[in-house]
C-alpha cells in the first residue's frame, strides 16, 4: 500500500517539474526560432536594399546618358529650326520687299 501513496505523490510532483521544464525549454526554443526568423528577415533587407542601391547607382548611369543623348539631340533640332526660320525669314522678306535684315527692335518704332 505504501507504494500506491507515494505513486501519487510522485506522479504530481513529475507533472508539475516536467510542465515548468517543457514551458521554459518551449519558450527558449520559440524565441531562438524567432530570433533567427527575424535575422533571416533582416539579413534579406539588406541584401534587397543593397541590391536596390546597385540598380539605382546603374539606373542613374544609364539615365546621365540617357539625358546628354536627349540634350544633344535637342540642341541639333533647335539648330535646325533656327536655320530654317532664318531661311524662312530671309525668303518672305523679299517676297514683301522688304530688306531681309530687319532691325530687332522693330516694336519700339510703332509706339
Amino acid at each position: 500500500m505504501s507504494q500506491k501513496d507515494g505513486f501519487g505523490s510522485g506522479f504530481l510532483l513529475g507533472t508539475i517539474v516536467g510542465g515548468v521544464v517543457g514551458g521554459v525549454l518551449g519558450t527558449v526554443l520559440a524565441s531562438r526560432w524567432e530570433n533567427s526568423a527575424e535575422d533571416e528577415t533582416i539579413s534579406d533587407s539588406v541584401a534587397e536594399t543593397k541590391r536596390s542601391k546597385r540598380r539605382q547607382m546603374r539606373s542613374a548611369a544609364s539615365e546621365d546618358i540617357e539625358m546628354e543623348s536627349a540634350r544633344r539631340s535637342l540642341e541639333d533640332k533647335i539648330a535646325q529650326l533656327n536655320a530654317t526660320i532664318d531661311e524662312v525669314r530671309d525668303q518672305l522678306g523679299s517676297v514683301n520687299g522688304t530688306s531681309p535684315k530687319k532691325p530687332e527692335n522693330s516694336l519700339s518704332q510703332d509706339s
